[in-house]
């Protein structure tokens, strides 16, 4: 369902339980071999073919992704550029070194390197980037070489069937690539456990990514997550306040605060905490929440009602705590708006490290502003939850940047923009309790995707024994 209109039924789409995954990996499995004798420059003139069409269709599946999850068109345009982005870079893979030369310590001996696909991958995606982040999943897997098996989130089956299909546009080969709708507990749990399926790339909460973890490592499969944040931005007295607080309404207010590295913190030293807290409360209460169809609006929809009410509790947690509530904090259910699950923009005030509004991922438009007396304590705040994504600084101070961009925890480090906006050149991932030390896009894309093979040619006509006939 539309989550700006919950009478607007989007599509209908399969429950898909374990049989449907059988089939699934069984046409992986079929498709495998000729698939992974593939030359990667084939691959990668698919691959790039697929980001083609995606550029062809870009309007029209920014305003599908928006009546099915609810963000802004301007957002759901950024989100299928994202993919295009990431076709067009995963595709010239395709002819880049797919492994090195080594010396070898003995005569007559080469050493090198390449890399092998796993086999029959799984792709689990969440529904706040339906298209990127299945991008950034599905296209280095098949670079790699594997068979995939992809599993959308049941909020956005609609916008994974149109990657899907046009990958097979593309010419993608049947089979290499395979689509279970389903709830996560029945058709992703059927995945994870599925001894055919060698490895499991999950992106979503971290509650659902402990259970992953620990299935695939009782099965010993390859298992790469990429899960919450507690993202902070650092605004120092010597920032630019109004850039601050644009990048801070940015990164708090976006996607409806929805994503991973969305800013849930804005930790502010005092000397402008008036300021900036004014500024931004004055920004919130002006913003416009609707319907991400209409050109006009700024922030769309929460996903869904459950999720509605969910942001809704922790603005009575925050409450319960004591920090101020500056701004927002309720659901709007004017005739506007009751048909769809919209949220106001929320700002706290008065927030400190304990608060559980301070550590825990709400995962909607609420933030809360942490006053700081000096940098050493703003790392300190910054640093103070299980969680390592994103974190920003704004300053004018070079020195300061510097410390900063070596002391925050955190797998992106942002000075003088928000905490969202990573690009798909870089790599993407967190540290700490934000997933399992895999990265994302960037250089090391096929990392998660393949295994290293060593291999030495002995040519000397003799036995030779390494460590032992050097010694």
């Amino acid at each position: 369902m539309n989550p700006a209109d919950r009478g607007d039924v989007v599509g209908r789409f399969p429950r898909s339980d374990k049989a449907d995954l059988d089939d699934a990996v069984a046409a992986a499995e079929k498709a495998y071999p000729e698939w992974r004798r593939t030359p990667p420059p084939e691959r990668g003139q698919i691959i790039l073919r697929a980001a083609g069409l995606l550029k062809q269709r870009k309007d029209e599946l920014a305003r599908l992704m928006t009546r099915e999850m609810g963000k802004v068109l301007k957002e759901a345009g950024g989100d299928v550029q994202e993919a295009i982005d990431m076709g067009e870079f995963i595709a010239g893979m395709g002819r880049r070194p797919f492994g090195e030369a080594v010396p070898s310590e003995l005569r007559d001996k080469i050493s090198f390197t390449w890399r092998e696909p796993i086999g029959v991958v799984g792709c689990i995606t969440p529904w706040n980037f339906p298209i990127a982040i299945p991008s950034w999943k599905v296209f280095p897997a098949l670079m790699a070489g594997n068979a995939v098996v992809f599993k959308p989130a049941e909020d956005t089956p609609l916008c994974a069937l149109r990657f899907v299909e046009v990958l097979a546009e593309a010419g993608l080969p049947a089979g290499v690539v395979n689509l279970v709708h389903g709830l996560g507990e029945e058709a992703g749990g059927a995945l994870v456990e599925h001894p055919g399926v060698r490895a499991i790339s999950f992106t979503g909460s971290a509650e659902v990514g402990r259970i992953i973890a620990a299935r695939c490592g009782q099965l010993l499969k390859r298992v790469a997550l990429e899960l919450g944040g507690k993202n902070a931005i650092v605004v120092m007295d010597d920032a630019d306040i109004e850039l601050a607080v644009e990048g801070a309404q940015w990164a708090a207010f976006g996607t409806s605060g929805q994503r991973c590295t969305a800013a849930s913190r804005l930790i502010v030293q005092e000397r402008v905490l008036t300021d900036f807290s004014e500024l931004l409360r004055s920004r919130a209460e002006k913003m416009r929440v609707g319907s991400g169809l209409d050109p006009e609006v700024e922030m769309g929809p929460v996903i869904n009602r459950k999720q509605l009410e969910r942001v809704h509790s922790y603005t009575e947690v925050g409450v319960a705590e004591r920090a101020k509530l500056m701004t927002g904090g309720h659901i709007l259910d004017d005739a506007a708006h009751a048909s769809g699950n919209f949220y106001a923009p929320t700002v706290f005030t008065d927030v400190t490290p304990g608060m559980r509004i301070a550590q825990e991922e709400i995962f909607g438009p609420t933030t809360a502003i942490m006053p700081v007396a000096s940098f050493e304590q703003a790392i300190e705040y910054a640093n103070s939850t299980a969680y390592g994504l994103s974190l920003a600084i704004y300053t004018r101070d070079v020195n300061r940047a510097f410390k900063a961009m070596r002391e925050l925890e955190s797998g992106i480090v942002y000075v003088n923009a928000p905490t969202i906006g990573a690009e798909i050149q870089t790599p993407f991932g967190g540290v700490k309790n934000t997933g399992n030390g895999h990265r994302e896009a960037g250089t090391g894309a096929l990392d998660e995707f393949s295994e290293w093979k060593s291999i030495y040619v002995d040519y000397s006509g003799r036995l030779q024994k390494a460590q032992i006939d050097t010694a």
